[in-house]
C-alpha cells in the first residue's frame, strides 16, 4: 500500500511509519515533528510564530498538495492535523479525501469527542474533563472545553469524524468516546514501539527505588503530574533512604529517554485508564509504569495474566499509597520491571501493531465492494 501520515502526536505515526515499511509498504510522514519534541518526519510543515507565519505554511502546504494525491490511505493523526485554522483545514481534508483512496481519522489525544463526552456524558470514572459525575474545573481542562466544544475546530472533528472512510483509536479512553457515535468504522489498535533489546534486569532486591518523573510544559496540573510529584517528594521524604527521585521538565523525546534510562518506575498520566507512548517507551525498557493501568485497558487487549502496570487513582492518597507500598517492598522491583518489558513487547512491537493497522485499512476496501 501507498500510506500518507499526516501530523504527529507523541510519535506515533513515526512508529507506525517504520512498521509499514518493514512490511513492505510505501509511506510518507508529514508533520511539524510534534512540536517541540521534534520527532523524525519525511516532510516538516513547522509554522513559524505569528500571521506571517501562518501564511507561509499556508503557501507550503498549498505547494505539497500535488505530492499527497495518489495513496491508498490518507491518516490523520488529529482534525488539527496542520497548524492551520479549521476553516483552511476542512478544505484541505476535502482536497485530500477527493485525490486520495481512503481518509482515517486518529483518536490519538484532545479533541472535540474527547472533550465533549467526558464532559457531557462521562462514561468514564476519571478523566482530564472529570472525576466521577464532577467536571474538573483546573485551567486546562477549561480551556480545552472552550477551544473543543461548539468551535470551529469542534465542527470541523465533526465533519472529519463522519466523513473519513475509518476511525483509529490509541487508548481504550478515546475508543469509549468515539465507537458510540461510529460503532461501525471505529475501532482501537495499541500505540506502537520499537521493541529493543531485552534489558538486563539484575536479579537481586536493589536497596533504592530510581523514580523518574518527566513533567510536559504547561500541562502538569492537566496531566496530574503535580500531583504525582507531591506525592514523591512526600514518600521521599518518609522513605529519605528507600527512593531516588529524578524530575526533569520539557524534555525532547530523544533526551527524554536518555535521562530516563537507568531508572526503576516513571510515574505518568494520573487521569488515564492506560499508558500512552511515555510510559509505553519506559515500560519497552523495563521500567514500571505507576499510573494508568484499570481493568478495562487489560480487557480490550484480551490480556488476562501479564499486569505490570501499578494502578493508582487520581488522587494523592492513592499515589502516596502505591507508592509506599513499592519502596517498603523492594523485592517487588526485578520481576515488575520484566513484566513490563513483557507487556510492550507481547502488545506494542511496532511490527504486529503495523500489522493490525494494515488489517484494519484492508477492511475499509472489502467494505466498499459489499456496498
Amino acid at each position: 500500500m501507498k500510506i500518507l501520515l499526516i501530523g504527529e502526536y507523541s510519535n506515533v505515526h513515526n512508529t507506525l511509519a517504520h512498521g509499514l515499511r518493514e512490511l513492505g509498504h510505501t509511506v510518507t510522514v508529514i508533520s511539524n515533528g510534534d512540536f517541540w519534541k521534534n520527532y523524525p518526519r519525511d516532510i516538516d510543515v513547522s509554522r513559524r510564530p505569528g500571521k506571517l507565519g501562518g501564511m507561509l505554511l499556508l503557501a507550503k502546504i498549498y505547494a505539497l498538495l500535488p505530492c499527497m494525491r495518489g495513496y491508498d490511505i490518507v491518516q490523520f493523526i488529529n482534525p488539527l492535523f496542520f497548524e492551520l485554522k479549521a476553516k483552511r483545514l476542512y478544505r484541505i481534508f476535502k482536497y485530500l479525501k477527493r485525490h486520495n483512496q481512503k481518509t482515517v481519522l486518529g483518536g490519538y489525544g484532545m479533541d472535540a469527542y474527547w472533550a465533549y463526552v467526558c464532559s457531557k456524558d462521562m462514561p468514564l470514572r476519571y478523566s482530564d474533563f472529570n472525576i466521577g459525575k464532577e467536571l474538573r474545573q483546573n485551567e486546562e481542562a477549561i480551556a480545552e472545553r472552550k477551544d473543543w466544544i461548539g468551535t470551529d475546530k469542534g465542527r470541523l472533528n465533526l465533519l472529519m469524524a463522519d466523513q473519513c472512510d475509518g476511525i483509529v483509536t490509541g487508548l481504550y479512553e478515546y475508543w469509549r468516546c468515539y465507537e458510540p457515535f461510529f460503532p461501525e468504522k471505529t475501532t482501537f489498535i495499541p500505540f506502537p514501539i520499537i521493541i529493543g533489546k531485552e534489558p538486563d534486569i539484575p536479579q537481586e532486591t536493589p536497596e533504592k527505588l530510581n523514580l523518574f518523573i518527566g513533567i510536559s510544559k504547561n500541562r502538569s496540573a492537566y496531566k496530574g503530574t503535580d500531583i504525582m510529584l507531591r506525592a514523591a517528594e512526600k514518600v521521599k521524604k518518609d522513605f529519605p533512604d528507600k527512593i531516588n527521585l529524578k524530575v526533569v521538565t520539557g524534555l525532547p523525546f530523544d533526551e527524554y529517554v536518555r535521562t530516563m534510562m537507568g531508572s526503576d518506575a516513571i510515574m505518568d498520566q494520573l487521569y488515564s485508564y492506560t499508558p500512552s507512548m511515555n510510559p509505553l517507551e519506559a515500560m519497552n525498557h523495563g521500567v514500571i509504569c505507576i499510573g494508568g493501568g484499570e481493568p478495562e485497558s487489560y480487557e480490550i487487549l484480551g490480556e488476562t495474566t501479564l499486569k505490570p502496570i501499578i494502578n493508582v487513582l487520581p488522587t494523592y492518597e492513592s499515589c502516596v499509597e502505591e507508592l509506599t507500598k513499592l519502596v517498603t517492598d523492594l523485592s517487588r522491583i526485578p520481576q515488575l520491571r520484566r513484566e513490563s518489558y513483557a507487556y510492550v513487547r507481547k502488545h506494542h512491537d511496532h511490527i504486529k501493531v503495523a500489522k493490525q493497522y494494515i488489517t484494519f485499512y484492508e477492511s475499509l476496501f472489502s467494505k466498499a465492494k459489499k456496498r
